[in-house]
C-alpha cells in the first residue's frame, strides 16, 4: 500500500488565548507583522506547545523484519502551532480579518513543512452575507475533526485512510455562508496553478453543517486532482464523500460517521475505492477528566484489505490552559493490509497488528 509523509493538520482551535490591543508602540513589537498590523483594531497572539512519548509495536524494518519504536510524541494528540489574528471594523457591519498560523514539533524544534505558515495564511473580509477568504488554509475535509471522537488524534480518522482527509490547501478561495437556524455551508477552491489547465492539481470541496445544543450533523464532499487532473490514488488523489453526527445527552457526547474514497482512474489492478466507518463516545467524568472510546473499520477493494482500528484515551486538565492526555490503540489488519495504528508511515509487515500507545502535556496560550 502506499504511505505518504503526513503533516499534523488536526485539531481546528484552542480554548485560550492572549489578546495584545495595538497602539502606536505597541504596533512595532511584532516583528515582521508590524505593518500589517498597524492597519487592525485589535491582533491575537496564540499558540500550543504539545510534547510527550510515544511507543509503537511491530514497525517494519524490513523486508521479513519488525520492532518497536519508542520516540517522542511531537504532534500525536494534537500538533504545536503559534498564530496571530486580527480583525479590523469597517462599519455597516463589515471587517477585515486575517490570520497566520504555523504549526511545529516541540520536540525538535523544526516546522511541519518548510512554509513559514504553514497551516494557515490567509485575508479577507466578513458580513452579514457570510465571510470571504484568499490565502492558505486546511483542506475543507478537516471539518472532520467535528465528527472525530478523539479531535483528530494520530490515532482517529486519519489512521485508516493514510491521512487523506487531513491536508492542507495553497491558493485557496473560501466563502462561508452566515448561519441560518443552526444551517451553515463552506465553499472551497484550491488553484492549481498549472498553465494550461484548469483542472490539474486542483482541490475543490463543499461543507454543510447543522447545529444545536444536542445535534450536529456534517456533509463533506471533495476532490483532490493529480498533476493530470486526475484521480488515481484512493489515499492522495480522489474523490471524498463523508457523512457524520454527534449527539450530546448531559455528559455524555455520541460520535458516528462514515467516509467513502473513490478513484475512477487509477490503474486497473489498483484499489480504486475504500470505506471507512467509526462510532465512539467523549465522557465528562468530572470537569477536569474526558474518557473517549472508539472505533473505526476500513475495507479496501482489490486485494487492499481491510482494517480495525480500537482507540481508548484520557484528557486530564490541570488549569484552563495545561492538559495531560493519554491514548492508545490496536489495529487489526487482514492478510493483506498493513495500517498503521497511528497516522505516520510507520506500518507493519502486511497482515501484522500493530499496539500504540501516547502520552503528554500540551500548555496553549
Amino acid at each position: 500500500m502506499q504511505t505518504k509523509t503526513l503533516a499534523a493538520g488536526h485539531r481546528h482551535g484552542l480554548n485560550t488565548s492572549a489578546k495584545i490591543k495595538l497602539g502606536s508602540v505597541g504596533a512595532g513589537l511584532l516583528l515582521s507583522l508590524a505593518g500589517a498590523a498597524q492597519a487592525q483594531s485589535s491582533v491575537t497572539v496564540y499558540g500550543r506547545v504539545d510534547a510527550g512519548v510515544d511507543y509503537q509495536s511491530n514497525v517494519a524494518t524490513g523486508a521479513n523484519s519488525s520492532g518497536s519504536l519508542w520516540r517522542a510524541s511531537g504532534n500525536q494528540w494534537g500538533t504545536s502551532m503559534i498564530g496571530f489574528k486580527g480583525t479590523e471594523d469597517l462599519g455597516a457591519g463589515l471587517s477585515a480579518f486575517f490570520l497566520l498560523e504555523s504549526g511545529f514539533d516541540a520536540t525538535k524544534g523544526t516546522t511541519n513543512g518548510s512554509p513559514l505558515f504553514n497551516r494557515r495564511s490567509y485575508v479577507g473580509l466578513a458580513g452579514s452575507a457570510g465571510s470571504l477568504k484568499f490565502g492558505k488554509n486546511l483542506f475543507i475535509d478537516n471539518d472532520i475533526w467535528f465528527l472525530d471522537p478523539t479531535g483528530q488524534q494520530f490515532i482517529g480518522t486519519a489512521t485508516l485512510v493514510r491521512g487523506r482527509n487531513w491536508g492542507g490547501a495553497d491558493n485557496v478561495i473560501e466563502y462561508q455562508t452566515p448561519t441560518w437556524g443552526g444551517f451553515n455551508a463552506t465553499v472551497q477552491t484550491s488553484l492549481g496553478e498549472q498553465a494550461g489547465s484548469i483542472t490539474s492539481k486542483r482541490k475543490d470541496g463543499i461543507s454543510l453543517v447543522y447545529a444545536n445544543q444536542t445535534v450536529e450533523l456534517r456533509a463533506i464532499y471533495d476532490v483532490v486532482r493529480d498533476v493530470n487532473g486526475h484521480f488515481t490514488d484512493i489515499f492522495d488523489t480522489s474523490k471524498e464523500l463523508i457523512l457524520g453526527g454527534t449527539l450530546t445527552i448531559d455528559k455524555l457526547k455520541l460520535f458516528a460517521g462514515y467516509e467513502n474514497l473513490r478513484a475512477p482512474d487509477a490503474a486497473p489492478t489498483a484499489s480504486d475505492k475504500a470505506n471507512h466507518y467509526w462510532l465512539g463516545a467523549n465522557y465528562q467524568v468530572t470537569p477536569a477528566l474526558t474518557l473517549i472510546g472508539s472505533v473505526f473499520r476500513v475495507n479496501v477493494n482489490k486485494g487492499g484489505g481491510n482494517a480495525n482500528l480500537f482507540m481508548a484515551g484520557a484528557n486530564y486538565s490541570l488549569s484552563k490552559r495545561t492538559l495531560l492526555y493519554v491514548g492508545m490503540g490496536t489495529v487489526r489488519n487482514s492478510s493483506n493490509a498493513n495500517f498503521s495504528v497511528e497516522a505516520t508511515n510507520n506500518n507493519p509487515l502486511p497482515g501484522q497488528n500493530q499496539n500504540g500507545a501516547y502520552a503528554g502535556i500540551s500548555h496553549t496560550f
